[in-house]
């Protein structure tokens, strides 16, 4: 069977017996602040097994995406060496939420794997949980098993095999592997070694595990107490990859059909063939830098390649962009990795993004998320190419000045600017060791190791998600039962006053008491309430409480502990309100009203940028404000003026059409499929409250919307800009708000407009723009517009050739004429007169010229001008130049093409700058430093032929 095959024989089966095909969750747990990236099967159903929520169906099956690059499940570095492990893969797995449990799940497995798949019974070994640190022995799965194979292939293992968490906290059980014995022929070091193969406990490559079924029985707590959960569930995950590797006899699963295309396609790209033989590599690139070091190193690179550039892809496709932190930190150096690698294999130019399309290809029908943003994740994998590309012609010149420093200081690479030059520049390590080495210097590994291990602690510490913190009342929970009672009923979207009654008040302090008095604050908590709860990017509301005597000011709405009511938090302004109290709980209209406006506006505004820009925009965020509205969303480029104005008056349309706003629950799957749009890992009940402009938008929300589009009023868009890389925002406003606006704007522009008038040359044309535009003359306002834009472009045409006529007569009066003299070797030249040039510099052998003398008060411009001129008039040679200007010293040094790699110009100016009180650097063709004493400039210049003619004998 193909990978392909394995992944829908797998989901079939279990279709067959009552479970429901759910579809991958997203590689970002939605969510889940504990997680940086899905790592399991079980992760999209975490609530589910805490009985946190429910869902329609009590059996599940998945082939989920996976990433493992951070925390306990961390296999990057062996990804490329190893060959079985993986930075994403894809986990097969069957799930159930308190509907079966052990004797169910075991006969499951075991049936597929001989019946279905026909493995060998003879080959399969499985580990049980032997008991350990207080948790018994797993009795109940021995004796199943026992029913299925001999004593002899059972094994009882500690927590390290047999009992799985996802992490430091949440659901956890005891667990039974399943092993697959490849055959005693495959080779075992620890064999070799004398010492014998361990089997399901060794780590050679006999034996490969295949399925891990979890017992799923607690819920681990920060403390690490082992809670029981609501209901015993099963948890399963089995690596697609491992699996196929199996059942195609193979002993790599980089020789599978899993990885056959994208090895071809790399070995295509660079000349090469997967796997590189030992003859192959005498015969086949032997440019390849990795073909030296023999054919394994080769196959070492391809898969680092094949794997990184597979997570790359179903990364980027799940909005995952490289930057500098959390997430994208992780996939810049997974992407970087595969770079460096690549042109291990001789891939120079940037190519790597030629491979999406085979990844796509291969994986798309799977996961459709890929095939809708192939273009964009091929050009974001680019555009890190070329970065990375240019972050090593720039890392460059700094790895040369630390390896010249530590060729003068003892011949040792500090270990500290080593690790600098990889982690902030980029440098890969085994190219600076290579430069080291070249260099006959050594590195202080140590060192640079210690770095690595410091920023390794500080990312730790960085990608640590912590939970919103409701710990403080956690506390109170067993107390206050009556609140786990109430629940939470929020009956906002119909009414925005209430009769309710008082069923919990705490104070500042999260202490439950009997009453708040006025000029106390705390938190109240309803039987029912109109407030919403801020979700979804719509802020909470704000309002009054007020009972018979006493009234408070509700300044905003958060959440409690699971399944309480939601928690007001309150100013109370008179007399007393206590527990039991039956209250008029009233939300401010002007406020919900004005954050209505602008929830109904994000969704058309989301539909129009659709409409304009493309299906392939995306929401990354929103805010809902009462005085205005942002909406973050996935755009390669900024949204141009002309594209603005296309989707506000769209958006404008719709809100003059008057179209009533239509708003029903439904099921989430039936929704989905009708069209609703939803966000892209976003966790969704079975049941979802769909919001339709009928015709235009449908989205699932749970926000409150206006009863008809009209409702909202102007829409104006305020500005647009980008947020991150590929992520653009957009902020507009509404109603009154849009209209004060107007109002404030006009007013401004007339006041403008009145002062430009007064320029005689602008006066005609900026009145008849003014008349046009008050007077809503759109032919009127174009004629005025186009001759005010003439009269400004004469201006500016005007004022760009006083500009090059005055830079022109500066450098005449800068460059001195004649010829230079020298006397005891110093230029006797005057800083502020003119001295005598030679016209085709001085003559410094080799037929090199070199020109060094003293301008006038330059811009940085026309000294790069003047730079190149003489470099054009010398053909070869040096040019070095120093001007003033109050009392500071500007050098420029210039060296023609030829000379560059024996006379660096960063160097040049290097040694020279001191001698005026300053320093400076650049690029070996050309360079600029800074002085403070003009007084040395002669002796600054007089010092130039010597240093040039000593790097000109040296080199």
């Amino acid at each position: 069977m193909t990978s392909k095959e394995i992944r829908a024989s797998f989901l079939k089966y279990f279709e067959r017996n009552g479970h429901r095909i759910v579809p991958s969750s997203p590689l970002v747990p939605h969510g889940d602040p504990t997680l940086l990236f899905t790592n399991a099967g079980m992760n999209q159903f975490k609530d589910t097994l805490l009985g946190k929520e429910t869902r329609e169906y009590r059996r599940a099956t998945t082939a989920q995406k996976c990433m493992r690059v951070s925390g306990k499940h961390n296999d990057l570095e062996n990804v490329g060496p190893s060959l079985r492990h993986h930075t994403f893969f894809e986990m097969l797995g069957n799930f159930s939420f308190g509907d079966y449990f052990r004797k169910e799940a075991i006969p499951f497995a075991w049936t597929l794997l001989t019946e279905e798949w026909k493995i060998p019974q003879d080959r399969l070994f499985v580990t049980v949980f032997r008991g350990e640190s207080g948790i018994p022995r797993d009795d109940e799965a021995y004796d199943l098993w026992s029913k299925y194979l001999p004593l002899d292939r059972l094994r009882e293992l500690g927590s390290d095999d047999n009992f799985w968490t996802m992490g430091d906290t949440g659901p956890c059980g005891r667990c039974s592997e399943i092993y697959f014995h490849r055959g005693a022929e495959v080779p075992c070091a620890e064999e070799a070694a004398g010492t014998g193969c361990r089997g399901v406990e060794c780590s050679c490559d006999r034996y490969v595990e295949i399925w891990n079924n979890v017992f799923m029985e607690f819920d681990r707590q920060p403390d690490g107490t082992l809670n029981p959960l609501p209901a015993l569930s099963i948890d399963t995950g089995m690596g697609l990859e491992r699996v196929t590797a199996v059942l195609q006899g193979k002993l790599s699963n980089y020789d599978t059909d899993a990885f056959a295309l994208l090895l071809d396609r790399i070995g295509e790209l660079a000349g090469l063939s997967y796997p590189m033989t030992a003859i192959e590599t005498q015969t086949v690139r032997l440019d390849v830098p990795a073909a030296t070091d023999g054919p394994e190193a080769v196959n070492t690179s391809m898969r680092v390649v094949a794997d990184h550039m597979r997570a790359t892809t179903f990364l980027v496709a799940d909005d995952v962009f490289p930057s500098n932190e959390g997430r994208g930190y992780v996939l810049r150096k997974i992407m970087r990795r595969a770079m460096r690698h690549g042109k291990r294999l001789g891939l120079e130019r940037p190519l790597l993004h030629l491979l999406v399309d085979t990844v796509v290809d291969e994986y798309g029908q799977a996961y459709p998320e890929l095939t809708a943003g192939r273009d964009r994740i091929r050009q974001k994998v680019l555009e890190e190419e070329r970065r990375f590309d240019s972050l090593i012609a720039s890392g460059l010149p700094r790895l040369d000045e630390v390896l010249s420093r530590a060729a003068t200081q003892g011949g040792k690479v500090s270990g500290d600017e080593a690790f600098k030059l990889y982690d902030t520049y980029g440098l890969p390590r085994d190219f600076i060791e290579d430069m080291v080495e070249s260099r006959r210097l050594t590195l202080d590994s140590e060192g640079f190791q210690q770095a690595m291990e410091s920023q390794r602690k500080k990312a730790r510490a960085g990608s640590k998600f912590v939970a919103p913190d409701v710990a403080v009342w956690k506390a109170l929970e067993g107390k206050a039962e009556e609140l786990a009672r109430a629940g939470d009923s929020f009956q906002g979207y119909d009414a925005t006053e209430l009769e309710t009654q008082i069923v919990g008040l705490f104070d500042t302090s999260h202490q439950e008491v009997e009453s708040l008095k006025a000029g106390e604050s705390g938190f109240i908590a309803l039987s029912a309430t109109p407030f919403y709860l801020e979700s979804g990017g719509q802020v909470s509301d704000i309002g009054s409480i007020s009972g018979a005597k006493g009234l408070a000011q509700v300044t905003g709405v958060l959440r409690g502990p699971d399944k309480w009511p939601r928690l007001h938090s309150v100013n109370v302004v008179s007399d007393v309100l206590k527990r039991r109290d039956f209250v008029i709980a009233h939300v401010t209209t002007e406020v919900r009203d004005a954050t209505r406006r602008n929830h109904t506006a994000t969704h058309l505004l989301h539909a129009a940028l659709r409409s304009i820009l493309g299906p392939e925009v995306k929401q990354k965020g929103s805010l809902v404000a009462p005085d205005r509205l942002r909406f973050d969303f996935l755009h390669s480029n900024p949204v141009t003026r002309e594209q603005q104005i296309q989707i506000e008056r769209l958006v404008n349309e719709q809100v003059m059409k008057n179209t009533p706003v239509q708003t029903e629950s439904r099921n989430t799957e039936e929704a989905i499929a009708a069209g609703a749009m939803a966000l892209f890992g976003e966790k969704y009940g079975a049941k979802v409250r769909v919001v339709s402009i009928p015709g235009f938008s449908q989205e699932l929300c749970g926000g409150t919307h206006v009863r008809a589009t009209g409702d909202i009023g102007p829409f104006l868009i305020l500005s647009e800009s980008g947020v991150a890389a590929g992520v653009r925002r957009i902020e507009a406003i509404t109603g009154m708000h849009a209209v004060q606006w107007a109002q404030a704007t006009r007013h401004s522009y007339e006041e403008l407009l009145a002062t430009i008038a007064e320029q005689k040359q602008l006066r005609a044309a900026l009145e008849a723009l003014r008349n046009a535009v008050f007077h809503i003359d759109t032919e009127g306002a174009l004629a005025g517009l186009r001759g005010a834009v003439v009269s400004v472009s004469r201006l500016q045409e005007d004022s760009k050739r006083l500009g090059r006529e005055l830079q022109q007569a500066k450098m005449k009066l800068a460059i001195p004429s004649g010829r230079l003299g020298v006397v005891g070797g110093v230029p006797t030249v005057s800083i502020t007169g003119p001295v005598l040039v030679p016209e085709d510099g001085e003559d410094i052998g080799e037929g090199r010229k070199l020109v060094r003398l003293p301008v006038g008060d330059l811009d940085r411009e026309s000294l790069r001008a003047l730079v190149d001129s003489y470099r054009d008039r010398i053909k070869s040679g040096v040019v070095v130049l120093a001007s003033h200007s109050d009392g500071k010293v500007s050098i420029v040094v210039g060296v023609t093409p030829d000379l560059t790699k024996r006379i660096p110009a960063g160097q040049v100016v290097k040694q020279l700058a001191p001698i005026v009180g300053g320093g400076g650097g650049g690029r070996p063709d050309f360079a600029e430093a800074g002085g403070k004493d003009a007084s040395k400039i002669g002796e600054m210049l007089a010092a130039s032929r010597g240093v040039i003619e000593k790097m000109l004998s040296s080199s």
